[in-house]
């Protein structure tokens, strides 16, 4: 199968390299004129490509076929996770985008474990992790991940989707029973503290409809997961 990578330059003909992926494309794989790849241009879109010049530091490709991205859901999945200790956001951030999760947004809430610290630049290693995600994945865009909210600012954001899901551990609807035709939702899941009912209050009263993930308690990096699942499972996204 051909190596895919995310092209930052398209022309309708043309397209090109540069950076990490062309050094791997140039040095590591030892690519030659007439060698095929698969470009992705971050829209959606696949492209299978011919390289026509490889420079250390720049590969030029000769576009030959467009096609949408096979591995896209049809349904568009915000994940809000609660922050969790320690390095768990970076696996929810890689499993969520392989599970197909178009964007990624951390939240602080009362009861979270961790503190905001180096915000920036912990985002700028999330971002790489979905992008990495996204090609072994074969997604066709790689999902964004923000900067993390506070919980008080979160139920301005339910207004953008036709369905919020609250998964809360108080208990509330199954999932069975919301998903279906549903195009573009809401996940929130909670941190190791899980929510207090102040703010559990606030996120149904916007809109967000509590659901129950079953009779076990699940740890605050498996929960996102497990939900995000059973969303693409129910939506048809995992057959």
């Amino acid at each position: 199968m051909p190596h895919r990578y995310f092209a930052a330059e398209f022309t309708h003909t043309t397209a090109a390299l540069t950076g990490p992926d062309a050094h791997h494309l140039g040095r590591v794989m030892r690519a030659k004129p007439g060698d095929t790849v698969i470009l992705c241009d971050g829209a959606g879109f696949d492209y299978t490509a011919a390289v026509t010049a490889v420079a250390p530091d720049r590969v030029e490709l000769r576009l030959v076929e467009k096609r949408p991205t096979a591995a896209e859901p049809s349904v568009e999945v915000t994940l809000f996770a609660g922050y969790p200790k320690q390095d768990k956001l970076e696996f929810i951030v890689q499993k969520a985008v392989e599970l197909g999760a178009a964007r990624v947004v951390p939240f602080f809430s009362r009861f979270c474990v961790a503190a905001p610290k180096k915000e920036e630049q912990k985002n700028a290693r999330y971002a790489r992790i979905a992008a990495e995600a996204a090609k072994q994945a074969g997604r066709g865009v790689i999902p964004a991940v923000e900067l993390p909210l506070d919980i008080k600012d979160l139920p301005a954001r339910l207004a953008e989707f036709d369905l919020a899901l609250f998964c809360y551990e108080g208990g509330g609807s199954p999932l069975r029973t919301l998903v279906k035709g549903q195009k573009r939702i809401a996940l929130i899941t909670g941190a190791e503290g899980g929510f207090a009912p102040e703010e559990a209050e606030k996120l149904t009263a916007a809109g967000a409809v509590p659901v129950s993930l079953g009779p076990r308690i699940l740890r605050c990096e498996t929960a996102p997961l497990a939900a995000l699942a059973a969303v693409m499972t129910l939506s048809g996204q995992l057959e």
